[in-house]
């Protein structure tokens, strides 16, 4: 896996955690334990700390960055989802950022909800614990609770950390 130090930090990995070979982290990130980052993610932390917590994961293709005074923070179980920018923001437990979204500096997600697919939520936004946000820019829509977006938010976290184990044991380099 490509890891750079820059101007004296380097990532730090947590043995238990899966990171892709062709993921890049440069900088001051942290990846814990049990976490995962998938194939062709970029994690720099240059201008500020990035921290992957504990069962997290971001998914392939997506951008983690976050200028000075915004770490940027992928909160306990949460989903960072294909192809997404999460910018100087703060991710809860165990919530979502579907498919091709967007957070920027200072945003706030709460724990347990989700961000639609190909939504936008604007810097200095806070969603509310449980809630669906949507659009560009991100609308609140309505609780997670007992909506079809509940078994994606439920699902996730135990759905990657095994295939996380399954790529640590079985992915096999062919030259």
């Amino acid at each position: 896996m490509p890891l750079f130090s820059f101007e004296g930090k380097s990532p730090r990995v947590h043995p238990d955690a899966f990171v892709a070979p062709t993921a890049t982290l440069i900088g001051d990130v942290e990846i814990e334990a049990g976490a995962s980052i998938w194939y062709g993610a970029v994690l720099r932390a240059d201008y500020a700390p990035i921290v992957v917590r504990t069962g997290a994961n971001v998914q392939d293709g997506s951008v983690l960055h976050g200028p000075p005074g915004h770490a940027t923070e992928i909160g306990p179980g949460a989903t960072v989802a294909h192809l997404c920018v999460v910018h100087g923001a703060m991710l809860g437990e165990e919530c979502l950022v579907a498919n091709g979204s967007t957070v920027l500096d200072g945003a706030r997600i709460g724990a347990r909800s989700l961000v639609a697919a190909h939504s936008l939520v604007p810097a200095g936004q806070f969603v509310p614990e449980g809630f669906l946000v949507a659009g560009a820019p991100a609308e609140v829509k309505r609780p997670v609770e007992g909506s079809p977006a509940e078994m994606w938010v439920r699902m996730n976290p135990p759905a990657y950390a095994e295939l996380a184990q399954r790529h640590l044991r079985g992915i096999t380099a062919i030259e």
